[in-house]
């Protein structure tokens, strides 16, 4: 896949990527071809993107080498980013679209450090109507990263129709206790 045709990121991560500092470490999960990582690493963030796509995680590396890309099954295999006492290492942000595996939701939350802010969008029920996914594992129930982050501060939360293409979403983005990033706090939108 050549770079031109890498597709733009999400407005919704856009949308709230000012949240997160610049210099920041910022976790990219199934990252695909890096447009969530080339959009922090512009911000002069540190970022790390986890994928399962060898293809895609060879892209990354070759077209931003600054970029930590880490080719692992996290579905199957071990979580690869842990510290040394064997938890989940900590980052500034945690971005996830279009991906959901449910076993993993705890680990993602233990990834963020205080203050960190967490990103995600995914399919949601109503989506099987329209196209793929299709299967109850991969749609998010109604409310449901709502639930996820109850014990954190909600920032954003939508869920519905999106019209380009047609899909149903659920998206949130939350912060690991007090909305504050840096000194001073960033305004919302």
């Amino acid at each position: 896949m050549n770079h031109a045709a890498i597709q733009a990121p999400s407005p919704w991560v856009t949308r709230f990527s000012h949240l997160v500092p610049e210099r920041a470490r910022v976790l990219d999960v199934a990252g695909g071809y890096g447009r969530h990582s080339e959009h922090f690493l512009k911000r002069n963030c540190t970022v790390v993107t986890v994928d399962i796509d060898t293809a895609a995680i060879e892209s990354i590396a070759s077209r931003l080498p600054t970029v930590l890309a880490i080719q692992a099954d996290i579905e199957h295999g071990p979580w690869p980013l842990i510290d040394a006492q064997g938890k989940p290492q900590l980052f500034d942000a945690v971005v996830v679209t279009n991906y959901l595996w449910r076993p993993l939701m705890p680990t993602l939350l233990a990834s963020l450090g205080i203050g960190g802010v967490l990103i995600y969008e995914t399919f949601a029920q109503g989506n099987e109507g329209l196209g793929k996914p299709s299967r109850p594992d991969f749609l998010l129930r109604r409310g449901e990263l709502l639930e996820v982050c109850k014990d954190m501060q909600i920032v954003a939360f939508e869920e519905g129709f999106l019209d380009s293409p047609p899909r149903i979403v659920q998206r949130i983005v939350s912060v690991n206790g007090a909305l504050t990033g840096t000194a001073s706090p960033h305004p919302l939108l």
